[in-house]
């Protein structure tokens, strides 16, 4: 009888226990990041999006509209598109921002697809190459590893590129509010081919934190990706379009694009024709057509 009523005992006890392992995972406490927020959408194998510089989650809302049967977990950095800069009101924010993203995937328990749009795409790369176990495949919309190649010049020095890279700060620091309109409409039209999806961003654009907007820039030109690629190790595909304002024969362009991935062991290259810089824009068929292949992969 003694026996009996102690196996009671321990089967009761074990039972109490187990009810409230439901409770206390409901009770843990969500994400949270001064840096960033992180919203998911839709259910099914997890994809990380993550936009540009000055963008929003509705970079992305044609996208995952077209393309269900995924959980897409859309991460807006502080400082951009009306969110409160907080985490970002100081330093720098790619690399930062990065990092809040590896502690997301590590918190939630997931080995997601990252997809990174221009300043996005470089923060996916950071990723990819400092954290190369916290996702198992990268796509890079429209970014090349080293802008500072493109604003000083393929043999300029690091002190060069900072230099250039400080006068451009300077520049958007001094712009009035009226400029900074103007720059803004300029800039969108100059990236977006589809007058309709304009509005957009100029609308995040004027809505974000010019003073993170700076330094994030700034910390765009000067940052060299290059060195690093070589550390990523999961499959990379990297679209990318050639501006109008870089005239220079397309079979040079692309050369420079190879040459500047080519430490990527598991590289897809594509060029994307008639698209300006948001190409899930201006190309959403053959951008859907892209990321399908892509996730299936």
């Amino acid at each position: 009888m003694f026996a009996l009523t102690s196996r009671r005992r321990l089967l009761a006890t074990a039972i109490a226990l187990a009810a409230t392992l439901p409770l206390a995972n409901a009770l843990a406490a969500p994400f949270e990041s001064s840096r960033i927020t992180v919203r998911t959408e839709g259910a099914g194998p997890d994809v990380v999006l993550i936009p540009g510089l000055n963008s929003s989650p509705r970079t992305w809302a044609t996208t995952v509209a077209a393309l269900p049967g995924y959980r897409y977990h859309l991460v807006q950095v502080s400082g951009f598109a009306g969110q409160p800069s907080a985490g970002n009101k100081t330093g720098t924010v790619a690399a930062p921002v990065a990092e809040e993203i590896a502690r997301y995937i590590k918190e939630t328990r997931i080995k997601p697809a990252v997809v990174g749009h221009s300043m996005g795409g470089i923060i996916g790369m950071m990723l990819a190459s400092r954290h190369p176990d916290a996702l198992s495949r990268l796509m890079v919309v429209d970014i090349f590893p080293y802008m500072g190649m493109l604003f000083a010049g393929p043999a300029a020095t690091p002190e060069q590129v900072a230099q250039v890279a400080d006068r451009i700060e300077a520049g958007m620091r001094a712009a009035t509010p009226e400029e900074r309109v103007k720059r803004a409409t300029d800039t969108i039209a100059g990236y977006v081919d589809t007058p309709a999806m304009r509005p957009v961003g100029v609308e995040d654009s004027l809505k974000s934190d010019p003073d993170v907007t700076a330094r994030a820039y700034r910390e765009l030109i000067v940052t060299n990706l290059i060195p690093e690629l070589s550390r990523i190790s999961v499959p990379v595909t990297v679209l990318y379009v050639q501006p109008k304002t870089v005239p220079i024969p397309a079979a040079q362009f692309d050369a420079a694009y190879k040459g500047a991935y080519a430490a990527v062991k598991q590289l897809t290259l594509k060029r994307v024709e008639d698209s300006a810089h948001f190409i899930m824009w201006d190309q959403p068929q053959r951008f859907q057509a892209e990321l399908k292949g892509f996730l299936l992969q």
